[in-house]
């Protein structure tokens, strides 16, 4: 079953079982990627396309999470978190620290990179692989640190 699938299978079930939140999460998902294809000119993502959606939407209420608690709003933050929860669970399993350190050095001697002129380089590689197993900020300072 496709990602796809699985979002309409999942909004569907919690329409019946009347969830509201993981309702308006799943058809804000399903409105980015509509509008994701839209700008891709194409019909529909495939799973990678989609994961990278995901990831942009949870950055975007992340950063909404960090706002709300600035601003005594902690009620606003806690639904962002939900919302948060929601998107994981259709994202890959995520590395460890460890097996994304492993990764990222194998990729560092693979492409021979010795400085921070390299870091382009070798985070173009990384995030193509790693797609949705790691968030790019993650792969970033490891990266960083390994380049310095």
């Amino acid at each position: 079953m496709s990602l796809s699938q699985q979002i309409d299978k999942d909004l569907k079930e919690a329409m019946t079982s009347k969830n509201e939140t993981k309702v308006s999460t799943l058809r804000l998902l399903k409105s980015a990627v509509k509008y994701a294809a839209i700008e891709k000119k194409a019909q529909g993502l495939s799973d990678a396309e989609i994961v990278q959606v995901i990831q942009k939407q949870m950055k975007q209420r992340r950063e909404s999470i960090e706002q709300f608690s600035k601003g005594d709003r902690p009620e606003l933050a806690d639904k962002e978190r939900k919302e948060v929860e929601i998107l994981e669970s259709y994202l890959p399993k995520q590395l460890s620290d460890g097996e994304l350190e492993a990764h990222v050095k194998a990729c560092v001697k693979e492409a021979g990179a010795a400085s921070k002129k390299d870091f382009g380089r070798v985070m173009k590689v990384l995030t193509e692989k790693l797609a949705g197993q790691a968030e790019p900020r993650r792969i970033s300072e490891l990266v960083g640190r390994i380049l310095q």
